[in-house]
């Protein structure tokens, strides 16, 4: 597909132009993101039975395959096309078909003299790069949600559910937040609505979601929320002790996860600077008192601090940073943190109360973190938060972005499931009993002589 690209979107190779240490950098990025979902796979494996390990791994197996074909497809057009068309951005999402399959983004001209291409979706980063790190983005997204579904979603439908969520939830919230659109600070967006813009037509209170706190954690929490409650309890709910069945995979998918956070954190700064040292700083603080701050409570409350409290306080503060980290002091990033894991910790609780089976707390760590991280930008952010700038308008605008990221996904996701619901959403309960590893995939995690 031949575009009508103005040529100031073209950048020159060499210097000046597209810097290599930078591209480096996101693409490196890229590969520590996409190696986050097998961690997920065995976090989420290790907290299933035994008899449902696989099938848990399968789901972020499976995000990774459907996904990234979708997003290669129309994915990264739905997002950000615009960016690279010249055309105005959509409200929602951008024209699914302007950049359909991508290769148009390695298109070369010679402009001027020099070889040139076009411009990459951040800084001086090419286009194609900007959109392999985008793509693991979506993966991981996906792949969160299936925590709350385990040991009892169909395999099938749940590809299904992953593929039609990630194109009509996930994409358009992205174009929304990072694209131009509804969340974002263009004049179009809700916070130019709330607060003006300024003489460029920027907002002037822009929303702040650093690496994905709506896009990501708000967006999956959600969705995991919805869908626990419309697929039903496991049996045994509230009866059963669910427990873990391997604790060291939870631990190692922990530190796989923290390890690969440093590329979904540090990579969307778009380049190896000093914003990306504070991200890396501020990234690590959250996460190490997120995971002090989930074993006080543990202590306080149960007499013990436990190894899968400390696996999910980590997750907890990396959530948390994720909106934040390009937005605080390192001081800062340790109170947002440290409110995570309290947070968190408790909120787990929540699903017993409520009566919702989120089978492995997407909801307690994904949802609650992610609101308090997004919100406490208000508060904490450098110049603009109100403990930091004196101002309320940055908590005004990060409360309503977040509720609205909150009532999209709910509404959309809902749509979604009983529209994949004739496909059979769950097991039998016989099924259930026996193992979904044996009855969705013919297989068993180990072999007891």
């Amino acid at each position: 597909m031949a575009l009508a690209i103005p040529d100031e979107n073209f950048l020159p190779f060499g210097p000046g132009g597209l810097d290599s240490g930078n591209t480096a950098w996101v693409l490196a990025s890229a590969a520590l993101v996409l190696f986050m979902t097998p961690g997920l796979a065995f976090f989420y494996g290790g907290l299933s039975r035994q008899k449902s390990v696989l099938n848990m791994m399968m789901m972020s197996f499976g995000s990774l395959g459907l996904v990234s074909v979708i997003y290669v497809l129309w994915g990264y057009s739905m997002s950000f096309a615009s960016a690279h068309t010249g055309e105005t951005p959509g409200l929602f999402f951008d024209n699914p078909f302007s950049l359909f399959g991508v290769n148009q983004l390695t298109e070369v001209r010679e402009i001027n003299g020099a070889e040139s291409y076009v411009l990459g979706g951040f800084g001086t980063v090419p286009a194609i790069v900007w959109v392999a790190f985008q793509l693991t983005f979506a993966v991981i997204t996906v792949a969160l949600i299936s925590g709350a579904v385990a040991e009892r979603m169909k395999f099938g439908t749940w590809l299904a559910f992953g593929g039609l969520w990630v194109t009509f939830v996930y994409f358009p919230l992205s174009h929304m937040v990072w694209g131009g659109g509804l969340l974002s600070g263009s004049d179009q967006g809700l916070a130019a609505k709330l607060f003006g813009v300024d003489e460029e037509g920027a907002a002037n209170v822009a929303p702040i979601d650093f690496a994905g706190g709506t896009v990501v954690h708000i967006n999956a929490g959600m969705a995991a929320l919805v869908l626990a409650i419309l697929l039903g309890k496991r049996t045994g709910f509230g009866k059963t002790a669910f427990r873990p069945h391997n604790i060291p995979f939870v631990m190692l998918g922990a530190a796989i996860l923290w390890f690969g956070w440093f590329g979904f954190n540090v990579g969307s700064e778009g380049g190896a600077d000093m914003v990306a040292g504070l991200v890396w700083v501020n990234t690590t603080a959250a996460t190490a008192a997120a995971m002090l701050g989930w074993l006080l409570v543990e202590r306080l409350r149960d007499g013990h601090a436990t190894s899968v409290g400390a696996a999910s306080g980590v997750v907890a503060g990396l959530v948390a940073i994720t909106p934040a980290c390009g937005n605080l002091t390192p001081v800062w990033s340790l109170v947002v943190g440290a409110i995570a894991g309290i947070l968190s910790a408790l909120a787990i609780g929540l699903k017993y109360k409520f009566g919702y089976d989120d089978s492995l707390d997407v909801v307690g760590v994904h949802l609650i973190a992610g609101l308090w991280g997004t919100v406490s930008l208000g508060f904490f952010a450098t110049e603009t938060g109100l403990f930091v700038g004196g101002d309320y308008k940055q908590l005004v605008v990060q409360v309503v972005i977040a509720g609205v990221a909150l009532l999209f996904t709910a509404v959309l996701t809902t749509i979604i499931a009983f529209v994949v619901k004739p496909l059979g959403w769950r097991v039998s309960q016989e099924e259930e009993a026996t193992g979904i590893d044996e009855t969705e995939h013919a297989e068993t995690a180990y072999e007891l002589a």
